[in-house]
């Protein structure tokens, strides 16, 4: 007799203590199931098909995110940094390689203005006047989303 037993009962029965998480290289297109690990500390989700950062609420410890080479786009950064904005512990970030890493110009000094707790971005040290900059120019920044991703729409 086989008995089913999906990844979340696995992940939610065994592995509520799970510290260090390795999904990368995989075809993941959405982050789910993770509810139930809150000390976690390190998810690598680099080289998958993610658009969007979510469903980390519960990960309560977590300091160290890669998404390299993923599908996070201008148009889903602002929901993904208020998807991280509340993970005080979070220091690290990997976001190389997506479209809004790579085809945004101000896509750091807009993560560093919103994610305020980080120490590194992409392995770059986070230095106090890179936060201040990225702080004062918030306003701009946003705006400057909104018009990329309408030019982005229109060409």
């Amino acid at each position: 007799m086989y008995i089913y037993v999906g990844f979340n009962e696995v992940l939610g029965a065994t592995c509520r203590k799970l510290k260090i998480l390795y999904l990368q290289n995989n075809l993941i297109n959405k982050l789910e199931h993770l509810n139930h690990l809150k000390e976690l500390e390190y998810l690598n989700m680099a080289l998958n098909n993610v658009s969007k950062i979510e469903g980390l609420q519960n990960c309560e410890h977590i300091h160290k995110l890669d998404f390299t080479a993923n599908f996070v786009d201008v148009d889903h950064l602002e929901e993904s940094m208020d998807n991280l904005t509340s993970r005080n512990m979070l220091r690290e970030l990997y976001m190389m390689g997506n479209p809004s890493q790579a085809e945004w110009p101000n896509f750091q000094l807009y993560v560093v203005a919103r994610l305020p707790q980080l120490h590194s971005l992409d392995g770059v040290e986070i230095t106090k006047s890179m936060q201040i900059q990225a702080r004062q120019q918030l306003p701009t920044l946003t705006v400057s989303a909104l018009l990329h991703l309408q030019y982005a729409i229109y060409v």
